[in-house]
C-alpha cells in the first residue's frame, strides 16, 4: 500500500477501509494539449470515508507521478447514507501501470447496489481492459468498447446478485468513474453525478446528467429513448417513479417491468385498463455509460468527481474556485474535499454528498497568485439584479392601484 499522510491514515483507519492486492503491467504516455472526445446542515452526521484500494495519501502517491488525492462523504437530510467512493492507487500491485482508478456512487432505494459496485465495477473494468493492456496501447476505440462491456457486465451481475440474495431488489446506483494517468483521463459516466476538470481556474464539465426531464439535448435524447422502449414520463420521473434515466440495478425497469406494472395496479397508481395498453420494447433504465477521453495539458490542475448532492446546490465554477482557494491556503487535498462537502450542506443541500479530488501535482499552490475578480462583470450583474427587483416592486405597486 502506498505511503499515506497521518491525516489520511486516521481518515482511512477510522472508517473500515478495505484493501485488495492488485497486479501491474505496462504504462503509456500522452501529449500535453487538451482533447476531449465523447464516445457514446448543520448537525448532519459526518462520514468521510472512501474504500481505498492501494490508495495514495492526500500529500503524495509515493510513486513520482505527483497526483494527490482527497475524498469525503457527508450525509444530508436523508434517512440513509447511500453514497460511496472508491480510489485505486497506482502501485507495484496495480494491474494498470501508471493509472489510477476512482469512482463516486450514488445509490437510491437502498445501499445494496452501491455495496456490490464498489467491489465489482473496478474488477470488471480491469478485466475488460485486458489488465491495462488497452490503456498502454493507447487503443481509444478498444478502451471505449471495453468500458462499455465492463459496465454492462457489472449491471448484469448486479441484477442477478440482487435477485439471488434477496436484497432490496428496487435498489439502484449511478456511477461516475475515471482512469487517470500519463497525462490521460478516461471518464465513464452513468447517471447524474458529474466530473469537472479545473483548467487554470476555469471549470470544464466533462459529463452530462442522464435525467428524464429538461430541455437540453441529453435529456431530450433520454426521454425519446424511454418512450420508444414503451415507458412514459410523469412529473419528470420514469413511470412517475425514478428521476434518473441511467443507472445500475433498478430491476423493476429492466428484468421486472411486468411485476412493476402489477404492483402499480395493486397500489392504485394506475388502472388495469391503462396497464393493458402498455407494451415494452426495451429497458427503461440502462447502464450504458458515456465515455470521455481527455488529454491533460499544462493548464490542468485537478479533477473533481462528485454526486448530485453537490452539483444541485453549487455551480461547477464555484466548486472549482472554492477548491483552489483551499489548496492555495493550506495545500491539503483531503481537507479541501471535506470542506467542499460541508459547504454543500451549508448551502442547504438535502442530499448526501460524496466527493473525490485528484490534484494533478502540476500547480504551485503556495505561490499561485490570487485570482482577480471581474469587478466590471460583477457590477453589471449587481445593477441588473437591482433593476429587475425595482421593476418588480414598481409593477406590484402599480397593480395595487
Amino acid at each position: 500500500m502506498a505511503l499515506w499522510s497521518p491525516r489520511l491514515q486516521r481518515f482511512l483507519l477510522n472508517n473500515n477501509v478495505s484493501k485488495i492486492d492488485l497486479k501491474k503491467t505496462n504504462s503509456c504516455n500522452r501529449n500535453n494539449h487538451i482533447i476531449m472526445r465523447k464516445w457514446s446542515r448543520e448537525g448532519s452526521p459526518r462520514c468521510c470515508s472512501a474504500i481505498a484500494i492501494d490508495a495514495p495519501s492526500s500529500l503524495s502517491d509515493g510513486l513520482g507521478s505527483g497526483i494527490r488525492w482527497g475524498s469525503a462523504k457527508l450525509q444530508g437530510a436523508r434517512e440513509e447514507m447511500e453514497d460511496d467512493a472508491v480510489i485505486v492507487g497506482s502501485s507495484p500491485h496495480n494491474e494498470l501501470d501508471g493509472f489510477f482508478f476512482a469512482a463516486v456512487f450514488d445509490g437510491h432505494a437502498g445501499f445494496s447496489s452501491v455495496k456490490f459496485l464498489r467491489e465489482e465495477l473496478y474488477k470488471e473494468c480491469v478485466k475488460a481492459l485486458q489488465g491495462g493492456l488497452l490503456l498502454s496501447k493507447k487503443d481509444t476505440i478498444g478502451i471505449e468498447k471495453a468500458l462499455q462491456e465492463a459496465f454492462q457486465n457489472a449491471d448484469a451481475k448486479l441484477l442477478n446478485w440482487l435477485e439471488m440474495n434477496g436484497e432490496d431488489d428496487e435498489s439502484g446506483a449511478t456511477a461516475t468513474t475515471m482512469f487517470l494517468g500519463n497525462n490521460m483521463l478516461f471518464i465513464s459516466h452513468v447517471g447524474d453525478s458529474c466530473a469537472v476538470l479545473s483548467q487554470s481556474g476555469k471549470a470544464q464539465e466533462l459529463t452530462n446528467s442522464h435525467r428524464p426531464y429538461g430541455r437540453n439535448k441529453v435529456s431530450l435524447q433520454e426521454i425519446k429513448r424511454i418512450r420508444e422502449a414503451g415507458g412514459w414520463i410523469s412529473d419528470g420521473r420514469i413511470c412517475g417513479d425514478i428521476s434518473v434515466s441511467r443507472a445500475f440495478g433498478d430491476m423493476r425497469f429492466k428484468t421486472k417491468k411486468k411485476e412493476m406494472l402489477e404492483k402499480g395496479v395493486a397500489e392504485g397508481r394506475w388502472s388495469e385498463k391503462f396497464v393493458s395498453r402498455i407494451r415494452f420494447f426495451g429497458d427503461l433504465v440502462i447502464a450504458t455509460p458515456d465515455i470521455y477521453q481527455v488529454t491533460l495539458g499544462p493548464e490542468a490542475e485537478f479533477v473533481l468527481l462528485a454526486t448530485d448532492g453537490l452539483w444541485d446546490y453549487i455551480k461547477s465554477s464555484d466548486a472549482v474556485n472554492f477548491v483552489r482557494n483551499q489548496l492555495r491556503e493550506h495545500g491539503d487535498v483531503q481537507a479541501a474535499s471535506e470542506a467542499l462537502a460541508q459547504m454543500a450542506l451549508d448551502q442547504y443541500s438535502q442530499d448526501n454528498v460524496t466527493i473525490v479530488i485528484a490534484d494533478l501535482g502540476r500547480t504551485d499552490w503556495e505561490n499561485l497568485p490570487i485570482q482577480k475578480q471581474n469587478f466590471v462583470y460583477e457590477m453589471i450583474q449587481a445593477f441588473a439584479t437591482i433593476g429587475i427587483v425595482s421593476f418588480g416592486i414598481w409593477m406590484s405597486s402599480t397593480a395595487s392601484f
